[in-house]
């Protein structure tokens, strides 16, 4: 699929008009090697893919924004849209290919892609097939750009993070998953909600699987800098555990209702995945809850297991994990966690 090309070579015979139209000043030196440019790829164009390129755009995160995906003219669709309302954003160069060359020299690669489960399809049988999916999309992004950071959304991710590091061989830290970092947020809203107050006064985190066995870490909830639970223990005020429960429940329902609704998640994931990639490209070592390497956190040792956990983030992608104080059943709740994604990837087969 061609890529748009520049309107420049608008003059007769293809002269190049930006020759004409702009003169150097005099005594200029050449533009600095140093490098500012910031190259982001998205690989797959659907509801979520485009929605993270649109949130990108908007919040001047890249330079340089390339799409890729299996489906030419939906791509150059997408391309062309967004390229349409160059007038109303930062000004960023948008490209999109079915080849993975375009891609070259990213800083960060998004992969959203996925298969669709069939009717009657086993979850294993999705995530083999998402598996070999995975095999035709992490090498060419690793060949055409070894030092990127590899971010992946697509579900179940915290096992296809393990797989895209399996098959990258990249350091652990280049390699992480979106993980909870949407979940968190919306726990954080259901709270905010509860008390009225604004969502960015809620810390709060949901840790472990993206997923059923997810882990919320009610301990160290705080409003304001004021710890919930001990706030409430101290002022002898009653509360419910299974009030907790529901809204734990509520968190991990959150996508289903909104997929029931219409027909699938995008929006949220969009903005998540965003603010992950201005974390890692502007350096802020901020802490998301995000899927990590977790071997020899609170307890989890046998074997190599993704699942998120509170991880500062920079240029480097994972600087590190926060010493989150977690009582024995959170911890507890996190181990068993650990395994359930474990069992899932002992019945893989990576084709490595």
């Amino acid at each position: 699929m061609n890529k748009s090309t520049s309107a420049s070579s608008l003059g007769p015979g293809g002269l190049d008009l930006t020759q004409a139209f702009f003169r150097p000043i005099s005594c200029s030196s050449p533009p600095s090697p140093t490098k500012r440019h910031t190259k982001i790829s998205i690989i797959g164009a659907g509801n979520v893919g485009m929605a993270i390129a649109q949130t990108i755009l908007t919040q001047d995160l890249a330079d340089e924004l390339v799409l890729v995906d299996a489906i030419p003219n939906k791509l150059r669709g997408e391309m062309l849209d967004l390229q349409h309302a160059a007038a109303f954003l930062p000004r960023t160069k948008i490209l999109a290919s079915v080849d993975y060359a375009v891609t070259v020299g990213s800083d960060l690669c998004i992969v959203t892609a996925g298969a669709r489960q069939n009717p009657g399809e086993s979850r294993l049988n999705l995530l083999q097939r998402n598996v070999v999916l995975f095999r035709s999309i992490i090498p060419p992004l690793v060949h055409f750009s070894p030092d990127t950071i590899l971010l992946i959304v697509s579900n179940p991710v915290d096992v296809l993070t393990y797989v895209a590091w399996k098959l990258s061989g990249f350091p652990s830290n280049r390699v992480l998953g979106s993980g909870t970092n949407l979940d968190s947020s919306r726990f954080r809203f259901l709270i905010a909600d509860h008390l009225d107050v604004n969502a960015q006064d809620v810390q709060a985190y949901i840790v472990g699987e993206h997923g059923d066995s997810s882990v919320a870490l009610w301990s160290s909830i705080s409003v304001g800098g004021v710890p919930v639970l001990s706030f409430l223990e101290k002022q002898q005020i009653a509360y419910e555990k299974e009030t907790l429960a529901n809204i734990h429940k509520a968190v991990v329902n959150c996508a289903d209702e909104v997929i029931s609704l219409k027909g699938y998640t995008s929006w949220a994931i969009g903005y998540s995945a965003a603010n992950l990639a201005r974390s890692i490209l502007r350096d802020q070592r901020k802490v998301h809850p995000v899927s990590v390497l977790a071997n020899g956190f609170y307890g989890i040792g046998d074997g190599d297991v993704f699942l998120s956990l509170p991880a500062q983030l920079g240029r480097s992608g994972v600087l590190g994990v926060t010493n989150v104080h977690l009582t024995d059943e959170e911890a507890q709740k996190l181990r068993d966690s650990a395994n359930a994604i474990l069992e899932v990837q002992s019945q893989l087969d990576l084709g490595i």
